[in-house]
């Protein structure tokens, strides 16, 4: 991706090393119910609980409630990331950027105002507005403070453990997120997190979750053709978000951490599905085709 010398997003809060990231009273238990194992197996059975990149994974695990009242961790924010030489806090501003410049436009051409999310950089554990979160968890978007959280050692499980390594693997991770943030001003998220309250099974629920995130690839793919058109791709990027969403597949994962395959347990789809999805957004350009929930998937 062709990212050096451009424009970094003023909408970057630094939490590392600032002590905003303790846990007060108690953290996130991660109910691992798959055979046991530390290291990568522990890693990978974490990730298979969020599956890729989760919206909303502290409700997932059942640490949100209605009504609750989470506090934000207070922190600086200034002009992109700062006081470090870390290429990659550039970079995700950059790509950040990029994204704030595809969905205002979007938005703009629907008669709507984009609302720029902001992206939280912390190590460790975070408190968000959805409560609290540790690394493992992986990226995640809060709709509560409408933040995108993210601890940038994932980017070396990405392409270590995870087998999806590039710069433009990394653009799809802040891509998918911000996919959730649109999803959340156009109101998307708040019906599906009515219809799986209203669910009469835990699977009914999940089935909701996949649609959700499948429409979220979709809108990074869309995010990837407007960059292209920007003429910000190199030719083996797509390629390279491709294979991460191929890597992250619920079907991929379990098979990883526990040799077998659970569909009714999916919560982001398939290896299959993310590909497709995000190649229906880079392919169209169409946000209708983006359409999650019209149909089978």
């Amino acid at each position: 991706m062709r990212w050096e010398g451009r424009r970094q997003s003023d909408n970057v809060e630094d939490m590392r090393g600032s002590g905003g990231g303790r846990l007060g009273g108690g953290g996130m238990r991660i109910p691992i119910r798959a055979g046991g194992g530390g290291g990568i197996g522990l890693i990978i059975l974490a990730l298979v609980l969020w599956l890729g990149f989760g919206i909303n994974p502290l409700q997932l695990l059942g640490m949100m409630e209605d009504g609750g009242n989470y506090q934000t961790s207070q922190t600086s924010q200034g002009p992109g990331v700062q006081g470090t030489p870390d290429k990659t806090d550039d970079f995700v501003a950059t790509v950040l950027a990029d994204t704030e410049d595809v969905w205002n436009k979007r938005f703009q051409d629907m008669g709507r105002n984009y609302q720029d999310p902001t992206l939280v950089l912390f190590s460790g554990q975070v408190n968000s507005a959805c409560g609290s979160a540790q690394s493992a968890m992986g990226p995640f978007y809060c709709p509560r403070d409408q933040k995108l959280y993210i601890d940038l050692s994932f980017f070396r499980q990405l392409a270590g453990q995870l087998n999806s390594p590039g710069d433009f693997a990394q653009a799809y991770v802040v891509a998918h997120e911000v996919g959730h943030h649109v999803q959340n001003l156009l109101g998307t998220l708040p019906k599906t997190d009515a219809l799986r309250q209203r669910a009469s099974s835990q699977e009914e629920a999940n089935a909701v979750s996949v649609r959700v995130e499948l429409q979220a690839d979709c809108y990074a793919g869309i995010f990837a053709h407007d960059d292209k058109n920007a003429g910000y791709l190199d030719p083996d990027d797509i390629d390279e978000a491709l294979n991460a969403a191929s890597q992250i597949g619920d079907d991929t994962l379990q098979k990883e951490s526990q040799g077998r395959v659970v569909p009714d347990s999916f919560t982001h789809g398939t290896s299959q599905q993310r590909v497709s999805w995000f190649k229906k957004g880079f392919d169209t350009g169409d946000m209708r085709a983006c359409d999650t929930f019209g149909g089978s998937l």
